[in-house]
């Protein structure tokens, strides 16, 4: 009998407990488990995106725009490379100008864009091939040592 008492007020005290605790979360929300992110004005949840959905960077390189084409036929012509007007348009001549270039100046002469030829033709980056800063060295021992105060006798 005493058995059956302390089921009923088990089962009577967990029931309540429940009730209580429904009772107090929000209309509209879901009342068991742990609360799910809010979706975006979009529909769509603000979590971690699958990957096969998510947009890949293509590969290889892209084609320099018309300016930096400009650039690289003015540099090659200032050579004497390029025998043309600057059209910036990467062009059968422009090819043979970056090959001849290439070949003059100990690169592969692929006739393709690469740094190193950038390089070369004074187009390239300015901290290219350049190794990362170094710590700075002491030059002088008072840098060094702690300044020695004369003592007095």
């Amino acid at each position: 009998m005493r058995l059956r008492t302390s089921i009923a007020a088990g089962l009577a005290l967990v029931l309540t407990a429940g009730t209580a605790w429904s009772a107090t979360s929000t209309p509209g929300k879901a009342t068991h488990g742990a609360a799910k992110p809010a979706a975006s004005p979009a529909g769509k949840s603000r979590g971690k995106k699958s990957s096969r959905h998510s947009s890949r960077r293509e590969r290889g390189q892209k084609t320099p725009a018309p300016e930096r084409i400009s650039e690289i036929q003015q540099a090659l012509a200032k050579d004497g490379s390029f025998s043309g007007k600057p059209s910036g348009k990467w062009d059968d001549s422009t090819v043979e100008a970056m090959k001849k270039f290439q070949a003059g100046h100990g690169l592969n002469p692929s006739g393709k864009l690469d740094a190193a030829t950038l390089q070369k033709l004074g187009l390239g980056s300015q901290t290219a091939g350049v190794a990362a800063p170094m710590p700075p060295v002491a030059t002088s021992l008072l840098a060094t040592k702690p300044a020695q105060i004369p003592q007095r006798q």
